[in-house]
């Protein structure tokens, strides 16, 4: 076996990074060379890792950049999806789906989907494919937002995938927007995506194409009857969760006294990515609401949050973190935002979930746990301290959530692991580094080994 390079592409998020960090070190333990970029100010947390880190981009940090802009023109980032649009978008299951109308993508391609990409990527793309032409990687493996790696893994030839640690919400988007597309008059076909990849293609002497969009594989570590919209290729992949640099708290070593309860948002909240999510009004009186219950209610809050905090009831321990992969084995029950980290962390151990939809795909997670039985869900409309007190009751004392919770976690555990999946990896890379050896001006590369690798 030939030692390969590696390159993942991650935006400057932890819980992006996150779902990475097992495969890139499956590959690196197989022997293999490993990198990981992202833009200047979030290389610390890449080598905090224990990986190697990569700076593309501008010193101007991406909350910098977006600060910036919103006092200008730009959108917000994260924009809340209407609901007309979250019906269609988040629909799951067997059956004909209409998908969006044209005038839906057009809002969701303008005021979400192409200024995200610009603001995250156009300034990663130039520092990146000057990288790879350097370091020449076999295998790309792209964070969903990062098309950057994209662009950069066409330019050199390596073989490229998207990873995705939930719902692919930019293809279902992508398809939807292709068939809707055709159906529009011919001078009424305004493709802002394929402009913006079409724009790198030139600069760097490429042909514009769909394959580059959408990448030649996906990896998904969603079990495989919940993904939104499956990549036509696909490698499956267990979720194993990854928290950072952790230490055990001493207060975890002992057995609960009680039924722990956790509540959580994430590590990636924050007020300038406009996140969705429970405010500290909502967390006291979910607090108070469950102050009486004879449960182990812990509650992750930065130092900040805290102190908007005037009541901890006796049942209560907040922290500002704990990693999940420690703490969730001995809980009874999450209740949380609807983060991928989260959810996946739940549900590969088993646990039932409460989700206070504020993620931007909350809602395809309410499939899921209707569908499996493996939990509940509202929104922040819905929201009340006597809901939250009858739902984390709920949870506690029927037993057909913790069956649910089992369910799922059996399916999550089913796919193989990022070990297992690193040989798969290294046939379909040898091929393409094959190819770029003997071929030259190579736009397509053969599936044949892709193919094969997926059965």
């Amino acid at each position: 076996m030939n030692r390969l390079r590696v390159l993942l592409v991650t935006g400057p998020w932890k819980s992006h990074l996150y779902q990475m960090v097992p495969l890139a070190w499956a590959l690196q333990s197989a022997g293999h060379e490993v990198r990981v970029a992202s833009e200047p100010g979030f290389v610390d947390s890449i080598t905090e890792t224990g990986l190697t880190a990569v700076a593309v981009g501008s010193d101007e940090s991406l909350e910098e950049r977006l600060r910036r802009i919103r006092g200008e023109t730009a959108p917000k980032m994260a924009a809340a999806v209407p609901p007309f649009v979250a019906d269609s978008l988040f629909h799951m299951g067997e059956g004909d789906r209409d998908g969006l109308h044209w005038e839906q993508l057009s809002w969701l391609l303008g005021t979400v989907l192409v200024p995200g990409m610009w603001i995250v990527n156009d300034e990663m793309v130039e520092d990146l494919v000057g990288f790879c032409r350097f370091w020449q990687p076999d295998l790309m493996l792209s964070d969903v937002i990062a098309h950057a790696g994209a662009v950069a893994a066409d330019v050199v030839g390596a073989a490229h995938a998207r990873m995705v640690g939930w719902n692919d919400l930019f293809l279902r988007i992508r398809h939807d927007f292709l068939r809707a597309q055709q159906r529009q008059p011919a001078g009424d076909r305004l493709d802002p995506v394929r402009e913006w990849y079409a724009g790198w293609a030139r600069k760097y002497g490429r042909e514009f194409s769909e394959e580059v969009v959408v990448g030649q594989f996906a990896i998904n570590a969603l079990p495989e009857r919940w993904r939104l919209e499956p990549h036509e290729h696909t490698l499956s992949m267990q979720y194993v969760p990854f928290n950072g640099r952790s230490v055990v708290p001493s207060w975890l070593t002992e057995p609960p006294r009680a039924p722990r309860v956790l509540m959580t948002f994430g590590i990636s909240r924050a007020s300038w990515i406009d996140m969705l999510g429970m405010s500290a009004e909502h967390v006291q009186e979910t607090l108070d609401s469950v102050a009486d219950l004879d449960i182990e209610l812990v509650v992750t809050l930065s130092n900040e949050e805290r102190d908007q905090i005037r009541r901890v009831p006796a049942n209560t321990r907040i922290v500002e973190f704990v990693p999940l992969n420690v703490l969730l084995p001995s809980c009874s029950a999450i209740i949380h935002h609807g983060g991928a980290g989260c959810f996946n962390g739940a549900m590969v151990n088993g646990i039932p979930q409460i989700v206070v939809e504020g993620s931007v795909d909350a809602i395809a997670k309410r499939t899921v746990l209707r569908e499996t039985g493996a939990g509940l869900s509202l929104t922040l409309d819905e929201f009340s301290g006597e809901r939250m007190r009858e739902y984390v009751t709920r949870l506690l004392n029927e037993d057909a959530f913790h069956k649910g919770a089992k369910r799922l976690q059996q399916e999550a555990l089913d796919q193989p692991t990022p070990g297992e999946l690193v040989s798969d990896l290294e046939r379909i890379a040898a091929e393409y580094r094959a190819r770029r050896t003997s071929e030259s001006g190579l736009t397509s590369p053969s599936r044949s080994l892709i193919d094969q690798a997926l059965g």
